[in-house]
């Protein structure tokens, strides 16, 4: 069950624009963990628990990678902890790598949640009108990956059925990801082409073509959109007027923590908590009704 799911697709892509916009833009820790740890639950809800194991297999080693990177590479910073090969590591450097690493990990699991919530005829929808040669081609591409994934796990097993590659040899290995990768590559160019032809021939982006749709505004919609476009404001309000700023070099300069910088953190919090919030909500009702049956 995906209770945010069922919003307005203009809606959710206000508040996806609004939350990575904040994360990948805004150089302070608090916001930067606050999308880290939304995306997070986010993802836990909507996720089934394979996938969501599957995923910290990778998101944790990319963490750390891109943790360690940024002191191994830049020098930057007055307070050195050791010397590496005659560079010194700063602590400046050590800490801007960890929080570089908690906004690239964030980004891409709102990516990821944003790739489950926002289909494909959900983006259709709201560009195909004005944009639509670009908005099939994103749209396409968005959808892509998942088949792609999809489709070559089914190539592999044929083969493996077929009794190909039985052996656990090393040059075994690379003939059949080869043979592989040669059936995918055919795979996509002509499911490109049909796609296209398909569209083609049921007149998309044609003027004057009628679009059939099932998504209305509703009072949710509204009470939503409100919601993210105040505390949207608070936040953008709060970074003009500096109440955000923070800075790793030359220096770490203190966490700006007045009043009006924690009304502005707790706003984006609960920014970034709204998805969560709500498909708990939804669960906890719909566990309510189940039990009055």
């Amino acid at each position: 069950m995906k209770a945010f799911s069922n919003y307005h697709p203009a809606v959710e892509a206000v508040y996806f624009i609004s939350v990575l916009l904040f994360a990948m833009f805004v150089q302070n820790p608090v916001i930067e963990l606050s999308a880290l740890v939304g995306g997070i639950l986010f993802c836990c809800v909507i996720l089934k628990s394979s996938e969501a194991a599957g995923n910290i297999g990778f998101y944790v080693p990319m963490f750390f990678l891109t943790a360690i990177t940024n002191p191994l590479f830049s020098h930057n910073g007055v307070t050195p902890l050791f010397f590496l090969n005659g560079n010194p590591v700063t602590l400046e450097a050590f800490v801007c790598g960890i929080f570089t690493a908690v906004m690239v990990i964030a980004v891409m699991l709102w990516f990821r949640c944003y790739s489950e919530i926002m289909t494909s005829d959900k983006f259709l929808y709201l560009f195909g009108r004005t944009m639509p040669k670009l908005s099939l081609v994103l749209s396409m591409t968005l959808r892509f990956i998942p088949m792609f994934k999809r489709q070559m796990h089914r190539v592999s097993r044929a083969q493996k059925t077929m009794g190909l590659y039985s052996s656990k040899s090393f040059l075994d290995r690379i003939k059949s990801a080869l043979r592989v990768f040669s059936a995918m590559i055919a795979w996509s160019i002509e499911n490109s082409m049909e796609t296209s032809a398909s569209m083609k021939a049921r007149g998309y982006g044609l003027k004057g073509r009628t679009n059939f749709s099932m998504f209305r505004f509703y009072a949710e919609d509204i009470i939503l959109l409100s919601v993210c476009t105040v505390l949207s404001g608070i936040t953008v309000s709060g970074i003009f007027m500096g109440k955000t700023t923070f800075y790793y070099y030359p220096k770490i300069t203190e966490l700006n923590l007045s009043l009006y910088s924690i009304f502005v953190y707790t706003a984006f919090c609960i920014l970034s908590f709204l998805p969560f919030i709500i498909e708990v909500k939804e669960r906890i009702k719909w566990k309510y009704y189940i039990s009055k049956i």
